[in-house]
């Protein structure tokens, strides 16, 4: 069966790094949307960038451009998001997502686009 597993949260200081990491099996990786979403506490789900497999064209919420950079290992399935310049309101619960296996079209930062999720890995940024 479908399985994303994320990995690489973690608490750091504002300005700090960290590194993501979503393994993904049980399906064809090549030709699909990979995303990173993230939610905080009382608000929606919304995207942080995207990654189409074959390709490797990347797409980015305005908030994380020139901060954040979504990239793959094509061989290992496995998609990264490196977060940089890390700011409080990067805060949040960070999921991996593929369209893989339906959802409703809504681009690719889109979270009705994406058919499965990980579990989440929590990333926390202090001031």
């Amino acid at each position: 069966q479908v399985q994303l597993v994320e990995s690489g949260g973690g608490s750091v200081q504002a300005g700090g790094s960290l590194r993501l990491s979503c393994a993904a099996s049980g399906f064809t990786y090549s030709s699909n949307y990979m995303g990173w979403f993230r939610q905080a506490p009382g608000k929606e789900r919304e995207g942080v960038a995207a990654i189409y497999t074959r390709g490797g064209s990347t797409y980015y919420a305005d908030s994380v451009k020139g901060r954040f950079t979504i990239s793959q290992d094509y061989a290992k399935n496995t998609v990264y998001l490196q977060m940089n310049s890390l700011k409080p309101e990067d805060t949040a619960m960070y999921y991996c997502a593929t369209n893989r296996g339906g959802g409703t079209w809504s681009g690719p930062l889109g979270p009705r686009t994406y058919g499965y999720w990980g579990q989440g890995t929590q990333v926390t940024v202090s001031s």
